[in-house]
């Protein structure tokens, strides 16, 4: 190389920086790219998407073309900037040479093209895919030699290379709606994540428990029947004989109306209409409920248990609001179940779920082993509670303001403050 000019030895030492640093930052790149929003791109025939998830199908061959003009440009640059040292500095610059180099490649060949990378790998990765496309034909029989050897190394250790799998875990893609800011709206962030949690929430977690059930008994008076009917707040509405655990099925309002305006109501005519139940165990998750209430076209099922008495009942409208939140309707006589009072405390009615507590208040009440209010009271107290029962669970205080027969109606529950205990 003494025949080649000073000039010349340091340009070429600059593009052999340079190839390092195309090398680096497109290893990067290519690592970093979001896989799923490239494969929407490629759907859209984003040809360079496409060919980025090519290559990324088999990462073995990929960074073994990455790495081998990594290498040959990192090697190269070292033997140009040795001659360089000792034409500048004789056998000092022997010594000299790799100092100045490893800063200059750790700079401008891997830490700066790098982070560019991290911080824009699809502006990196899509135009320098081509180039690594055909280094791999071209390098392939190199490649392949490489990725033998390197496979057989990894398979002593027993780690085995395939096809990298992209699905994302529920986990994951609760972490990824949590964190995609103000990419999407708060009201639309909080249905997703609901989503997210319905395969993990049953059945009873949601029922309307059968103490709470409007139902229509058959061996009442008719005009007891037909009162209950014209003053029932429910489209449909269950029926039964003598007791809910002879339950007959289900009876639409408006058509019960309908035969009135042509005479032909009566106890048989609502007999002939009432649809038999669609019943549902009590400990499958709301997300197989929905798809057999769907596939039978219910609006709503009977909850059983084990042993098939009746629980309660499972409407297509509690489901929903466990996506979309409580509807805006009200009942009427029916107040809300989470009431606020001025000293900071909540009133609750007992058959609230604990689950709609800890998301409207963001509290920890317990929800392992029981549902409701009413059941964290009794299985604490071990007793049916008397009013002005007060105890404290946790970080929390409960008072019973109201029992009624057997159950607590009303309790009023405070949150208090946490306070950093001496070790």
């Amino acid at each position: 190389m003494n025949d080649i000019s000073l000039g010349v030895l340091f340009v070429a030492l600059g593009l052999l920086i340079l190839l390092s640093a195309f090398f680096s930052s497109s290893e990067t790149a290519m690592m970093a790219v979001n896989r799923y929003r490239v494969k929407s791109q490629a759907e859209t025939g984003n040809r360079s998407a496409r060919l980025v998830l090519r290559l990324l199908a088999t990462p073995d061959r990929l960074l073994g073309t990455i790495l081998f003009g990594n290498n040959v440009a990192n090697i190269a640059a070292s033997t140009l900037a040795t001659v360089i040292g000792l034409r500048l500095f004789g056998d000092a610059g022997l010594a000299y040479a790799p100092l100045v180099l490893v800063f200059v490649v750790l700079v401008f060949a891997e830490v700066a093209p790098k982070t560019l990378a991290a911080l824009h790998p699809e502006r990196i990765a899509f135009p320098a895919v081509w180039v690594l496309a055909i280094l791999q034909v071209v390098l392939g029989p190199f490649i392949h030699l490489v990725k033998f050897f390197s496979n057989g190394f990894l398979r002593l250790f027993n780690v085995h290379v395939v096809a990298q799998n992209d699905a994302l875990s529920s986990e994951e893609l609760r972490a990824a709606v949590t964190e995609s800011g103000g990419k999407l709206d708060d009201s639309h962030k909080e249905m997703l994540l609901r989503i997210l949690e319905m395969e993990q929430i049953t059945v009873d977690d949601v029922m309307v428990p059968r103490s709470d059930i409007e139902a229509i008994d058959m061996e009442d008076d008719w005009d007891e029947i037909v009162e209950q009917l014209a003053t029932s707040h429910h489209t449909r509405v269950p029926v039964f004989n003598g007791s809910l655990d002879n339950f007959i099925g289900v009876v639409h309002v408006r058509k019960m109306f309908y035969l009135s305006q042509f005479g032909e109501f009566n106890k048989q005519t609502m007999l002939e209409m009432i649809r038999e139940p669609f019943f549902v165990p009590e400990n499958s998750s709301i997300t197989h409920a929905l798809t057999n209430l769907q596939a039978q076209r219910r609006r709503f099922g009977v909850v059983v248990d084990e042993y098939g008495d009746i629980k309660g009942l499972i409407t297509l409208e509690q489901i929903l609001e466990e996506v979309v939140g409580k509807f805006t309707t009200i009942v009427p006589g029916v107040g809300e179940e989470i009431q606020a009072s001025d000293d900071g405390s909540y009133l609750v009615r007992g058959n609230t779920y604990l689950r709609d507590i800890n998301r409207q208040l963001g509290w920890k009440l317990p929800t392992d082993d029981v549902k409701t209010v009413n059941g964290l009271i009794t299985e604490y107290l071990e007793a049916i509670p008397q009013p002005n029962t007060c105890f404290r669970l946790d970080q929390y205080t409960i008072e019973i303001v109201q029992t009624r027969d057997t159950s607590v109606y009303i309790a009023k529950i405070r949150e208090l403050p946490v306070t950093n205990q001496p070790i």
